[in-house]
């Protein structure tokens, strides 16, 4: 059997080195994640929940959030109020059937948020209709909008609150997948360190 060649492998791994420390290197990257975990941490600690919205991929990325927060990262901690809306499929195929697949993330936020919820509007493209649907219900709800898109300027981009939109420094589709999920782990870490903080002081 033909051996598969190291070399390809090296190099998919170093451009996605690249891209990680392309984020690194922005000064602006870390901030953001600094200003979202701020405001996840008031919310939640104001009964508020966090709402999460993507599809293929970034579906997977808002399942993983929310088991991030409702389980734990590192720490032993009580759950935080998570829910991903790509998972009950019931609900999803009847609201896809009857209103249309824009409308299956906007209808849930239309029943589940309370002013002051958090939602993570995940799109590698950032012109998901169903996901910009969900930012602009959101808003209206009164919610706070988290966006996580690549570097392209989108349409969701302008729907994030101010300073909480991720920009992953790529193009490429798997690349800016790869740096959701380095994102999604650098915020629930950080809010497992800052709970674990307040309850010890």
């Amino acid at each position: 059997m033909k051996q598969t060649a190291v070399a390809p492998v090296i190099e998919y791994l170093a451009r996605s080195r690249d891209v990680v420390q392309a984020a690194i290197d922005d000064p602006d990257f870390a901030g953001t994640i600094a200003a979202i975990v701020d405001r996840l941490a008031v919310a939640l600690g104001a009964g508020r929940k966090l709402l999460l919205a993507g599809n293929g991929g970034s579906a997977a990325d808002a399942q993983h959030i929310a088991g991030e927060f409702l389980s734990r990262l590192n720490y032993d901690r009580a759950p935080t109020a998570a829910i991903a809306l790509t998972t009950d499929s019931s609900v999803l195929t009847a609201i896809g059937n009857d209103y249309g697949y824009e409308r299956v993330f906007a209808r849930q936020l239309e029943g589940l948020a309370q002013k002051g919820d958090l939602l993570f509007a995940i799109s590698t493209s950032g012109n998901s209709p169903n996901v910009l649907q969900a930012a602009q219900t959101a808003r209206g709800l009164g919610c706070i909008v988290v966006a996580m898109t690549g570097e392209r300027e989108s349409k969701l981009s302008g729907h994030a609150d101010p300073g909480l939109l991720i920009r992953a420094p790529s193009t490429v589709t798997a690349r800016i997948q790869e740096v959701h999920t380095l994102c999604i782990h650098a915020i629930a870490d950080s809010l497992d360190t800052l709970i674990r903080q307040r309850t010890a002081s």
